[in-house]
């Protein structure tokens, strides 16, 4: 999985590159509405060097215009790894003939093994079927126009509408259940589903803004108003319900965080596994088995409450109905509480228990 995402990444950094908007693929866009191929390494180290056989040497500032006229000629293009350098020019670029590739154009062929082999970027742009294919270690890309990627994405943002609908609908049931005390494991893990869902869809979106680039920026907008709190919620609802830390090495949120982005989409839909990865076990009616918040969502909640108050509450009443019972007398025994801001505290955290259980009944 590690490698997966790295691999990942290096995609998503090359697709900002190459990106509309930038040199690099007003270049590539020029090479095909001049009706020609062309194969470009995104790099140069010792291992590039060795492939490259005949050329010459240019080590010139790079620009769409001179990428287009040395295109014209036959052999491969390799520029510096900041794509600020053309370096060579018309090289015939030999990988190891051994590595395997699917591809059966001479030029995709040669783009494959060169990416597998130097670990760089490989473009390849097919004059007869007029695409631009990236090559990215073992993974081939073909670059869309930046209407088929809006359609996609799109479709997309309108499933995390949804999908952050039905989130903000668990999440406040789950607000009026801790009020109540009567949260069981289900209810909470339920937000810490429906939290990774809405977070693997907007990953899926990010990557639709980086390729698209500046045709992305109205995207990048809307995508970031949904997301508004999705990550610290996430954050929260473990430390509010994570089991106490025991053994010699106890779990920490982060472990936890780093768990849930390696469960499969399949075992995502099991909220037994999501309550397995969360710490709280196994047995088969765990879903059922009742559990108290120990207050940090709400508290979160109130203005102006800075976390380091937050985590003192927390350790001073040790569990949400002990807050919501605590008097501002009470809250002002907390270091760094004072009167005005145990007025405030006490005030917000009713506030929102009115709110939350008005929303869950009427």
């Amino acid at each position: 999985m590690a490698a997966d995402r790295a691999e990942g990444e290096l995609l998503r950094t090359t697709l900002a590159q190459i990106a509309p908007g930038t040199q690099l693929r007003d270049g590539l866009e020029r090479i095909l509405r001049g009706h020609t191929g062309a194969l470009i390494v995104l790099g140069h180290d010792k291992v590039v060097e060795s492939l490259c056989t005949g050329g010459f040497p240019l080590d010139v500032e790079f620009s769409s215009t001179r990428l287009r006229e040395l295109a014209k000629m036959d052999g491969a293009i390799v520029i510096d790894d900041s794509l600020t350098r053309i370096l060579w020019a018309a090289t015939h670029l030999v990988p190891d003939p051994t590595i395997p590739t699917e591809e059966s154009g001479t030029r995709h062929r040669t783009a494959e093994r060169v990416a597998k082999q130097t670990g760089y970027p490989v473009v390849s742009v097919s004059q007869s079927m007029r695409i631009i294919a990236l090559y990215v270690e073992g993974r081939r890309y073909v670059l869309d126009d930046s209407a088929a990627i809006l359609s996609r994405a799109n479709q997309a943002l309108a499933t995390l509408e949804r999908y952050k609908m039905r989130l903000d609908e668990v999440n406040g049931t789950l607000s009026a259940l801790e009020i109540e005390d009567l949260v069981t494991v289900r209810d909470a893990v339920a937000v810490s589903q429906r939290i990774e869902m809405v977070l693997r869809i907007a990953s899926e979106i990010e990557g639709y803004v980086v390729e698209l680039g500046t045709d992305g920026r109205l995207l990048s907008l809307q995508l970031e108003e949904l997301m508004a709190g999705v990550a610290q919620e996430r954050e929260l609802i473990l430390r509010d319900y994570m089991p106490p830390p025991h053994g010699r090495k106890p779990r920490t949120v982060e472990a936890v965080l780093t768990e849930l982005d390696e469960v499969n989409a399949t075992d995502l839909l099991d909220l037994a596994v999501i309550a397995r990865v969360c710490g709280f076990g196994a047995a088969p009616d765990v879903l059922d088995a009742a559990v108290s918040p120990r207050g940090y969502r709400l508290l979160a909640r109130v203005p102006r409450l800075p976390s380091t108050v937050v985590d003192r509450l927390v350790d001073h009443f040790g569990g949400l109905q002990k807050l919501l019972a605590a008097t501002i007398d009470d809250l002002q025994l907390v270091e760094g509480v004072g009167d005005t801001r145990a007025r405030s505290v006490r005030e917000g955290l009713s506030r929102l228990a009115e709110s939350s259980i008005l929303e869950r009944y009427v």
